[in-house]
């Protein structure tokens, strides 16, 4: 089955939810980066707001998410569009710690930093905000961003299930999201059931739907307003690579051709090796001569 999120409006439009299963594009993202447990539990959870978020935007927007922190994993950047297309890279993604109960410890893992939201609006300049990482297991983190920069009552809740193999067992989260003006018998009817709901992956293993998930979240008043696929999905190419070459100056590309005879390039986003011979950067190299 296809990861997606569900957009819904609920409680007479007051609140807007977002539901998500991301099994699949997690799982893509651990075999691509090699994550342990911790890592994989903390970056999935990290690219399934980032999925959420980025369908909060249209055409060809897009947002820059990064979390930098003092644990282990140090940073974790993820690029997020308005078609439900994530991918994302982390600094140690070698990292397993758990607490006594045997629970991943995701926060530990992050520590203390700084979480920070890029948006490419396709205006004349890039907005950034940022907020202090509460606890570092990333819903908390971003509940508070979502209230200190974006100005918006929220709720988010994350959870990354790892198998035994250390393959993902079950992925997804929601954010809820209070319009202005939402009365206080529904804000105390949402605390009641996001306090009594179970973790969103244990839900999600459990066989339940972002359906029931939803239907749980907004006691029966949900009105779906669209379903997208959400993925991990790199855009990166060997032509995009041969711009970056061509960027460099003309001593350094001669330098390459002398020593290496060749350009071995990795994207950290996906791990594919993109290689230049010799005769390709000659020709680089002849084009920023004419």
């Amino acid at each position: 089955m296809k990861d997606y999120t569900l957009i819904a409006t609920a409680y007479d439009k007051m609140v807007r939810i977002y539901v998500s299963t991301s099994k699949n594009l997690v799982e893509e993202a651990r075999k691509i980066h090699s994550t342990w447990p911790t890592a994989t539990a903390a970056l999935g959870r990290f690219l399934t707001v980032s999925a959420m978020m980025g369908l909060m935007y249209k055409g060809d927007e897009r947002l820059t998410l990064r979390i930098d922190g003092d644990g282990p994993i140090k940073k974790m950047l993820v690029e997020a569009n308005a078609q439900g297309e994530v991918r994302a890279t982390i600094d140690n993604p070698y990292v397993y710690l758990k607490y006594n109960n045997g629970k991943l410890n995701v926060g530990a893992a992050v520590g203390n930093g700084l979480l920070s939201v890029t948006k490419d609006l396709h205006m004349k300049n890039l907005f950034t905000s940022s907020s202090e990482l509460q606890t570092g297991e990333i819903a908390e983190d971003f509940t508070y961003y979502f209230a200190l920069s974006e100005q918006t009552p929220s709720s988010v809740g994350l959870g990354v299930l790892v198998d035994t193999d250390q393959s993902v067992l079950a992925s997804g989260g929601y954010i809820l999201q209070l319009m202005p003006g939402c009365p206080e018998k529904t804000i105390e009817t949402i605390e009641n059931i996001i306090k009594d709901i179970k973790p969103v992956s244990t839900m999600l293993n459990e066989n339940m739907t972002p359906e029931d998930i939803l239907h749980l979240l907004s006691n029966g008043t949900e009105q779906i307003l669209d379903k997208r696929e959400i993925k991990y999905y790199c855009n990166s190419s060997k032509e995009k690579f041969r711009t970056s070459l061509k960027s460099l100056d003309k001593e350094t590309l001669q330098e390459i051709i002398d020593e290496d005879g060749k350009a071995e390039i990795i994207c950290n986003f996906c791990n594919k090796k993109y290689v230049f011979d010799k005769e390709e950067l000659l020709e680089i190299l002849a084009s920023k001569e004419k």
